[in-house]
Order: C-alpha cells, then structure tokens, then sequence
C-alpha cells in the first residue's frame, strides 16, 4: 500500500485539521508535512488538505479533554519546533491520546511522548532567550525595530510578554529567517509580513533608516560595554554559555 503524504499550509490548524482527516478517514499509512518543507517521492501519493478551523477545534477540545495544561502546551510548542517529521511524532502523540483516553504527557517509556517533551523544552528555552536578547532601535518612522532569527519559531510565544512589556510604543519584532513580524500599533499585536530593500541590513544601525538618536545611544552602549568589560576576567567560555554567538550579531554592544 503506497504511503499517503498529506500536505497542510505549515499552520497549526492546518495541522489540526490534517490530524481530523487521518482519524475521519481510518489512514493508516500516512505521513503529515508542511509545504513550507514539503519534497515530492516516487512512493508517495501526494494531496493537499485545507484548513478547517471547525475540524482544527474540534481536535483541540479532545486534546484538552484528555490531556493536563502541561500536556497541551508541549504539544504546541512542539510544533514550533518545525523539525523535519515532527508533524508524524505528534500524530502518533495524538494518536495514542485518543487510543488511552487519558493524559500521556508523563509517560517517558513511550517514545513520542519523550520525544515532544524534549523538543517543547528546547523551543521553551528558546523562548526565553528571545525574551531577553531581543534589543529595539529608534527608526525615523518613530518605530522601535527589533530584528531575530531563532532557530524555532517562538513569534507567537513572545507576543504576550512584549505586549504587556512595551504598551505604550510602537513596535515591530520581526523574524529574519521566516519572513514575518509582531507588530504593536498602541492597540494590538498582529502577525505582519514586510517587504525590506535588498541593501538593508539588519545586523546595523544604519542612518539612513535609524535616527541619531538612535545612532548616538548605539556608541554610548558600545562605550559603556568597552569599559566594563575587564579583559583579566574574560571568561568566553562561559560569557558563550548565557550569550550564544548566533546571537551577538543582534546585540548592541557586540557591534564594531
């Protein structure tokens, strides 16, 4: 029997909603990907499922029923994780939910659910460092800008925390690597996406989109950083431990 691979719009009701069809449908030989990732195979028989918001709840009610919060939540952040095939992980996940009837998320013997705690933390821990290495500039448009690119998808994580942090600026979060942004206007946070010019480059401060203030603060900051930094206490080791290099690029004071 040919492997069936459905193929959703990476969301994660689209998700939800291919997990219905797989149960709606009896599919027992099946693979789930997203087509931000999908790849096309001589032994597969390719089809696209559409999201279904009713389909996606109706999902969702069943994990809540079965599952405690923590469970719920590893489950989502799981998906965030967007590692190749972890869509199939948490449909055996779910699979074996709804099979028990109870609450799985404790239940380490059982591969995939040791598996999906294991990604969720990784994509927790991430979380956190968004929360704090996150650093906004002052653009002319009187905008504070903010530039990442996390190695899991934690947008949608840090939008309460930055909400409730920054309420009374405009501000954007904006995520290289997925193309996409948080954006505050002093009443909501919405997901936007932008188009930037080819020349701009979001690891500078550049005076052609940023004001002077903003320039100004950055050398205060460099200057700051410089002579508190003791080069006789210097531990990268460590410094590396709680700062991680694919992050420095976005930080002020690691600027030149």
């Amino acid at each position: 029997m040919r492997i069936r691979n459905l193929i959703y719009d990476g969301s994660f009701d689209g998700f939800l909603s291919t997990v219905f069809l797989v149960f709606e449908q009896r599919i027992t030989q099946v693979q789930i990907q997203s087509q931000l990732h999908a790849s096309d195979s001589l032994f597969h028989d390719n089809e696209k499922v559409f999201t279904d918001e009713k389909k996606a709840n109706r999902v969702w009610k069943g994990v809540e029923k079965y599952s405690n919060s923590s469970g719920s939540y590893h489950l989502y952040y799981a998906f965030l994780s967007e590692l190749p095939g972890i869509e199939n992980v948490l449909l055996q996940y779910l699979q074996q939910l709804f099979a028990y009837k109870s609450d799985i998320s404790k239940d380490y013997s059982n591969t995939s659910v040791l598996q999906v705690v294991q990604t969720a933390k990784k994509v927790s821990r991430e979380k956190h460092r968004m929360e704090a290495f996150v650093r906004f500039r002052l653009t002319k448009d009187h905008l504070y800008f903010a530039s990442v690119s996390p190695d899991f998808n934690v947008l949608p994580l840090i939008k309460k925390h930055f909400t409730r942090r920054y309420s009374d600026q405009k501000w954007l979060i904006y995520d290289i690597k997925r193309k996409y942004g948080l954006y505050y206007d002093l009443k909501k946070t919405e997901m936007i996406q932008l188009e930037f010019p080819k020349s701009f480059d979001f690891s500078r401060t550049d005076k052609d989109y940023f004001t002077d203030q903003e320039l100004d603060f950055q050398d205060l900051w460099q200057n700051y950083f410089k002579s508190t930094n003791i080069a006789s206490r210097k531990n990268l080791k460590l410094h590396t431990q709680h700062v991680p290099k694919r992050y420095w690029k976005y930080l002020s004071e690691k600027q030149v």
